[in-house]
C-alpha cells in the first residue's frame, strides 16, 4: 500500500542511553535537514511528538501574526 502524497513513514529508531534519536537519512534529506539545523519538539500527552523545522516553524509565527493583524 502506497501512502498518500506528502505523508511518509521512515521506520523506527531506537532512543540510546543518553535519550537521543537518529533521524533516518530518507527523512533528512526529505526536509532538508542538515547538520547544525535547528529543530523544535513538540508534544500532546495524547497524540504523541513532532519535530518542526525552522522553516515550519517560520510560517506557523508568521500566520499567528497575521492574523493578530486582522
Amino acid at each position: 500500500m502506497k501512502a498518500p502524497e506528502g505523508k511518509h513513514i521512515f521506520g523506527m529508531v531506537k532512543v540510546g542511553e543518553k535519550g537521543q534519536i537518529v533521524i533516518p537519512k530518507e527523512a533528512r534529506k526529505v526536509f532538508n535537514i542538515k547538520p547544525g539545523d535547528s529543530l523544535m519538539l513538540i508534544g500532546d500527552e495524547s497524540s504523541g511528538l513532532g519535530i518542526l523545522t525552522s522553516k515550519e516553524l517560520t510560517k506557523i509565527f508568521a500566520g499567528i501574526w497575521e492574523h493578530e493583524q486582522k
